[in-house]
């Protein structure tokens, strides 16, 4: 990280290596948890993308900036994860990379603005608020507290570790909704009890952003 706390490309490179790292190492368990009311793919599929993600890291554009980068990774991920994960996924890049635009360093007050961008993109994109016992359900209130942090004037450390810590409880409340969307949705009660693994992913995501961008 830069000594004035903005973010670089290198830094958001450091990020997401660490993130196809956790994925792989634990995508058994996403899978697992996926198979409890879903189609048991959740972790093959994003294991999978973040394998060929991995394999790709050699033709990275050293040149890019952190809006390209972004864009480069959420591209990816739509074109190597399977299913809704993808499209989801690769929608949170997308509108990172469209929030951060052509700056050639992110700033704390940036990057809040890029996760609530990513955060409404999930939204509209699979048609999910809070409750209905999705990825959102993780995402939503690490992106507000990331927010709240920040204006609070925490350190991006501080903030960036409250807003894993509040993805991370946002995933274990999904254990006691009843799925309203996805393939999930189908188990209907039976849905309750067990968390979901979009929100289990998200969490990670959010966890190795605290853990590598602060």
């Amino acid at each position: 990280m830069t000594t004035d706390t903005n973010l670089t490309r290198i830094d958001l490179e450091r990020w997401i290596l660490d993130f196809a790292d956790q994925i792989i190492q634990q995508h058994l368990i996403l899978s697992d948890l996926d198979a409890a009311s879903g189609d048991a793919d959740h972790g093959s599929n994003m294991e999978r993308g973040m394998s060929a993600l991995l394999k790709s890291v050699p033709d990275w554009d050293g040149a890019a900036t952190p809006g390209e980068f972004l864009k480069d990774v959420g591209m990816h991920i739509v074109s190597s994860v399977g299913g809704s994960s993808g499209a989801l996924y690769g929608t949170i890049f997308l509108r990172m990379a469209r929030a951060v635009g052509g700056a050639p360093t992110i700033s704390p007050g940036l990057l809040s603005d890029a996760f609530e961008a990513a955060a409404q993109g999930v939204s509209e994109r699979g048609k999910v608020k809070q409750g209905d016992k999705t990825m959102f359900d993780a995402l939503a209130p690490s992106v507000q507290t990331l927010k709240a942090k920040l204006k609070e004037e925490k350190s991006l450390s501080e903030a960036l570790t409250s807003a894993a810590t509040a993805a991370e409880a946002g995933r274990d409340a999904t254990s006691d909704m009843v799925a309203r969307k996805g393939k999930s949705s189908y188990a209907r009660e039976n849905s309750r009890g067990f968390i979901d693994p979009g929100a289990v992913s998200v969490a990670m995501l959010i966890r190795s952003a605290a853990r590598t961008l602060a």
